[in-house]
């Protein structure tokens, strides 16, 4: 079950992405990853999304330059870390895990991990001010 503070800072993540036309953020797409893992939120190069009406898919193949997921109460930080990792090693370039309580972001990169609080994060071009987020 999701909640009124993770639908709150998705649309407020949202909001920033939608702002670049290069960009096409994409809500709850499954990845083929395994049996599928689902982002709350994957940012691709807008020529990557061409929507086919009369035939959908179920695992979408290509991987996100960047996914994010937002924690919720029923939700527990270990596993989304996990699942951040999971990603990486999938291919996904970063994973940022929002934990709104603490408005901080853990950012996931093939390189490491890293910790950020209210602050601007920015990968491939794609940028998203935390600070505003947690306004």
């Amino acid at each position: 079950m999701l909640s009124l503070n993770h639908s709150y800072v998705c649309v407020q993540i949202l909001r920033q992405l939608l702002q670049n036309d290069s960009l096409q953020p994409m809500t709850e797409l499954t990845l083929n990853i395994g049996k599928g893992l689902t982002p709350d939120i994957c940012v691709y190069p807008k020529e990557k999304i061409r929507p086919n009406f009369f035939r959908d898919i179920g695992k979408f193949q290509e991987m996100p330059l960047l996914a994010i997921e937002i924690i919720s109460p029923t939700r527990n930080i270990q596993e989304l870390l996990e699942k951040a990792s999971n990603l990486v090693d999938s291919g996904v370039k970063s994973v940022w895990t929002v934990e709104p309580y603490t408005r901080t972001v853990f950012v996931t990169t093939e390189s490491g991990e890293e910790l950020c609080r209210e602050q601007e994060l920015e990968t491939d071009g794609i940028r998203v001010d935390f600070g505003d987020v947690f306004k």
